[in-house]
């Protein structure tokens, strides 16, 4: 039974966003138990992606440095270390003006996918220092009221495109004569990531969710068809969702592009949430699969000459600047358009800046009050 909204839940106390210090309510669930149940299609609030859990991305994984996003107990020693090898020993190159990295491109580490069985050398997960990681970790980052959400940041495409680059990578996956090494190297790579949860599940008992990186798409369309992706991707997908849920862990996946039409195999490769980017129509995407999988939505009934702005940055200054009331108004409706009771949504990391004191106040008071019973959707 989900206890009625109390107006003392509103009272600030300290909390942290990617472990800066913010203001947060007073909830009446730890971060742990709310997140739970959302997960589980039991929200007592809409679960909000940037703040309601805690990003784990620990310096043993090779390619948490690799990508500059280090996120952990000791995140302080590698807040300078950006780039370099990852767990297959590929260099990247940390680019500033886009806050991320890159594997240089020109001099792809194999053009063809058949040659991966004398190239690539696959990482010794056992020498990583998981015994150190947990005992800086468990406890003080970990904690266990916490929701702790492991980030992989690599996943099936992607590490084609890391090892062959983007043309190659496409190709592989598309060529009938290519494909049977593909799934070979997919296999064999599904065994490594199975083994690398299964240590993360050994030395870190908190963590709750697995936060899983593959991108799919561009702009305006998917890079695949859909039944190419479910030959070729959602069969070794489906192996870690299984291995992830045995181990009681979430599985949310995350996946750039436009890929409405790609959603029925998210939900095939047993992925429990997925936050579409802003070029996604998430209205559509949580009415027709929204009972499938959760659905990371945000407002689509945010002003036009806002939304025309050239950047988030932008669109979110000129946000702040409507009328409390309007921008109340809009946090309303949207979260009555997205939130249903046995049909939860959770709010999108990617449209933050869109969140002002005045909208998570709203969306979480209403939010609570449907998800207790209070109001009708």
């Amino acid at each position: 039974m989900i206890a009625k909204f109390d107006p003392k839940e509103l009272e600030k106390k300290p909390g942290f966003i990617f472990g800066m210090p913010v203001e947060q309510f007073s909830f009446p669930l730890n971060q742990h138990d709310s997140c739970t149940a959302a997960f589980k299609r039991e929200p007592w609030w809409q679960m909000y992606q940037a703040s309601d859990t805690t990003v784990f991305t620990p310096h043993i994984i090779p390619d948490d440095i690799a990508r500059g996003f280090v996120f952990e107990a000791e995140t302080p020693k590698y807040m300078d270390q950006k780039g370099g090898p990852d767990m297959f020993g590929i260099e990247w190159e940390w680019v500033e003006q886009a806050g991320g990295s890159m594997v240089r491109p020109g001099v792809p580490f194999m053009e063809e996918i058949d040659e991966w069985r004398e190239k690539v050398v696959w990482p010794d997960v056992d020498s990583w220092d998981w015994e150190g990681c947990a005992k800086a970790n468990n406890g003080t980052y970990l904690k266990p009221e916490n929701f702790n959400q492991l980030w992989f940041h690599t996943g099936y495409f992607e590490r084609l495109i890391a090892l062959m680059e983007f043309e190659n990578a496409l190709m592989a996956i598309f060529d009938e004569d290519s494909k049977e090494e593909v799934h070979a190297f997919f296999d064999k790579l599904t065994d490594l990531y199975i083994d690398i949860f299964q240590h993360v599940a050994d030395y870190f008992p908190d963590v709750n969710a697995v936060f899983f990186h593959d991108d799919w798409g561009s702009q305006k369309e998917t890079f695949f068809s859909p039944a190419l992706v479910e030959e070729m991707i959602v069969p070794y997908m489906k192996r870690i969702t299984d291995f992830l849920h045995s181990k009681n862990i979430f599985c949310e996946f995350h996946s750039c592009g436009n890929n409405y039409k790609q959603v029925p195999n998210m939900i095939k490769a047993g992925w429990d949430m997925w936050a579409p980017q802003l070029m996604n129509d998430c209205y559509k995407i949580y009415d027709d699969f929204g009972d499938q999988i959760i659905i990371c939505t945000f407002p689509m009934n945010i002003p036009e000459d806002i939304m025309a702005l050239g950047s988030d940055a932008a669109r979110g200054e000129a946000f702040a600047k409507l009328p409390e009331e309007e921008q109340r108004r809009i946090a309303r409706e949207y979260i009555h358009r997205t939130n249903k009771i046995g049909k939860p949504s959770a709010y999108n990391f990617y449209a933050t800046h869109f969140v002002t004191p005045a909208v998570r106040e709203e969306m979480y008071v209403e939010s609570r009050k449907i998800f207790s019973g209070e109001i009708e959707a």
